[in-house]
This record gives structure tokens, C-alpha cells and sequence, in this order.
């Protein structure tokens, strides 16, 4: 599998990168970015994958969350992918923010003309993975993930449904019911169909009253968030959590909204806490 490098630049003794491949998963062109730290010739490292949310690319969390600092003192390889495929040629895909193009929901879409192109469930599960253990200095058997908003829904979601592949999970303000919240009831039936059972493949709070995560969850929630009270919804999370035995560390935080600052903010925290367990 090849890939093209758009772009490289040294930062904090390390090299952050940015890169496009074809994916067969997404029959077509996708992009993502890789940071890796300083290390040694031949040596093997720990791998985090971070999903975006809604609207965002490869490109925002490299620029906007500062992460590479303390990653480099950590000794992680960080791997943002895109929220979706772009320039599909389908209909409609770039007419809405928050569905289509940028708003790919980290699902396999089975209801046409989206299953063409949006298996980014299948593309961040499996195919990505191949990739960067092929090009970049990684140990697949240390990996983590961790996300934001409709990223840290695919995070959760991606990490329940493979919990022996991950060893680590996080997520900022993450959506933790779509099956019950606006955003996920517009995008699910229009990718999965119109059975609500199809959805819950994809909802957290499903996935884990089946089956628990084997590490403790990390969330970090703003509570000046225009969307905590409507779509986000942590305490569906939560309560399913306590329900399942499940270990989470949920954390509100007064005054912090949605966007990159708060991010920033605590990032370094994510970072230690996947590298604890990685």
C-alpha cells in the first residue's frame, strides 16, 4: 500500500506529517496526518488514533489541540484520519455540516449512494491501522484511541466493538447516545437504514451495557457547551456505565465549551492517560 506525502515538518525534535492514500474501504482517495516523536533507529512505538468531529479534517488536530509537545516527551505516534471521503460525486453530500462530507459518523454505510464511499468505520478499525503499521515506526499491539465530539462517539463506539485491539480509550465531548439525540437521528437512518436495531452498532451506550471496555474510560465534558443539553448528553453515558460495571472517569469542567481551547486545555491529560496504559 502506498501513500503520498502532501507535507512534513520538524516539531518538538520529532516530524508531523501529512498524508494521502487510495482506500479500498472508502473506494477512494483519503487523507490523514501522523506525528511522530523523536526515538530511536528501529524502535517500535505506542499509537493513538484521534477522530475528529463534525466539519473537521486531518489537518485540525495536528494545527489546533497541541498535542505533539507532550507527545513527544511520551514517546506516542499520533494519527488523526479524515471525518470522511471528499469529492464523492454523490448528491447532496456537501449540502449539509453536519451529515454527507465531513460527517461521516465513523459507520459503514449500507443505504445507497453512501455505501459507494463511507465505510469509515471498517477504514478507522482496519484498514487505517494497516497502513501506519507499514509506514510508520509503530507496535500495532499498543494502540489507543481517543476523540471529540462526533469523533469521540466513533472513539467509544470503535472501542467497545474491539476491545482486544485497543488499549485505551478517551473521548472530549463526546456524542454517547446518536440513537437518542438529534445529530445521530438525522445521519443514521439516511446511512444505515430505517431499523433502529441497524443504529445501535454504533451507539456507546449500547455497546456498553453488552460488553464492558477492560480499562477505564476518560471523558472530559465542558459545561458551557451550546450542545451538552441536547446532543451530547453525558449522563445517558454515565448511567450506563454504573449500570454495566463499566470503569469511567467523566469530568464537567464550568465555563469550557466545545471547540479547541478546551481541547488544549486538557490534552496533555489524554495523552498520559493512553500512554499509562499503552
Amino acid at each position: 500500500m502506498t501513500i503520498e506525502t502532501r507535507a512534513q515538518h520538524h516539531c518538538f525534535g520529532g516530524r508531523q506529517g501529512f498524508y494521502t492514500h487510495h482506500s479500498e474501504k472508502c473506494n477512494g482517495p483519503m487523507a490523514f496526518s501522523v506525528f511522530v516523536p523523536p526515538h530511536q533507529v528501529g524502535q517500535k512505538l505506542p499509537v493513538l488514533y484521534y477522530l475528529s468531529g463534525l466539519t473537521c479534517d486531518d489537518q485540525v488536530f495536528a494545527i489546533k489541540a497541541g498535542a505533539q509537545r507532550m507527545a513527544a516527551s511520551l514517546g506516542l505516534v499520533l494519527v488523526a484520519p479524515d471525518t470522511s471521503p471528499r469529492e464523492t460525486g454523490i448528491c447532496e453530500a456537501t449540502d449539509e455540516w453536519d451529515f454527507g462530507e465531513g460527517a461521516g459518523f465513523y459507520v459503514d454505510a449500507t443505504e445507497k449512494p453512501w455505501s459507494q464511499r463511507f465505510s469509515m468505520y471498517s477504514y478507522v478499525a482496519h484498514e487505517l491501522p494497516e497502513i501506519i503499521a507499514e509506514h510508520f515506526p509503530v507496535d500495532p499491539t499498543r494502540c489507543g484511541i481517543f476523540g471529540h465530539s462526533m469523533g469521540g462517539h466513533g472513539a467509544l463506539t470503535i472501542a467497545l466493538r474491539n476491545r482486544h485491539r485497543y488499549r485505551s480509550v478517551s473521548a472530549f465531548a463526546p456524542i454517547v447516545a446518536p440513537t437518542r439525540v438529534p445529530w445521530g437521528q438525522k445521519a443514521l437512518p439516511r446511512y444505515l437504514g430505517a431499523d433502529p436495531e441497524d443504529w445501535k452498532h454504533y451507539d456507546a451506550c449500547e455497546l456498553v451495557a453488552r460488553q464492558t471496555f477492560p480499562g477505564k474510560i476518560l471523558i472530559d465534558q465542558g459545561l458551557n457547551d451550546p450542545f451538552l443539553e441536547h446532543q451530547l448528553v453525558p449522563e445517558y453515558f454515565e448511567r450506563a456505565c454504573q449500570a454495566a460495571g463499566q470503569s469511567l472517569e467523566l469530568r464537567r469542567h464550568a465555563g469550557y465549551d466545545h471547540g479547541y481551547f478546551f481541547i488544549q486545555t486538557f490534552i496533555d491529560d489524554h495523552l498520559q492517560h493512553h500512554a499509562e496504559a499503552l
